[in-house]
């Protein structure tokens, strides 16, 4: 779904014109898709419609379900650099890394993704 559409159906939804909002020319040009809005801006008109932010972009009557991060396993665990001497490897490089130029970075980073094509 697009953000302008979803918008104004929460504002017609409302009974509310585009007048009726602050920025009117504003609100139009989201409605009619000619820009986006910041999150900030979103959170704003949110507020202004008396809804919370998450319907703004879904349909539903009811809340989304929200997994429950916390019971997954990190998607991380067991990754290379994870711990031990490889964690101490990456901490040792990106000490390094920030002590360095932004060009010798680039070089490092390329030379690093050809090796890894090899």
């Amino acid at each position: 779904m697009i953000i302008g559409e979803r918008l104004r159906e929460l504002r017609e939804e409302k009974k509310l014109s585009q007048g009726d909002i602050e920025k009117r020319c504003y609100i139009s040009r989201v409605e009619n898709g000619h820009t986006v809005p910041a999150v900030e801006t979103l959170e704003k008109l949110a507020r202004a419609f008396e809804v919370p932010l998450y319907q703004l972009f879904y349909e539903g009557a009811e809340p989304p379900q929200v997994p429950n991060l916390l019971k997954r396993k990190s998607s991380d665990e067991g990754a290379w650099g994870s711990s031990g001497r490889e964690a101490r490897f990456l901490s040792k490089l990106r000490r390094l890394l920030g002590k360095s130029s932004d060009e010798d970075r680039k070089l490092i980073l390329h030379m690093a993704q050809k090796m890894a094509k090899r």
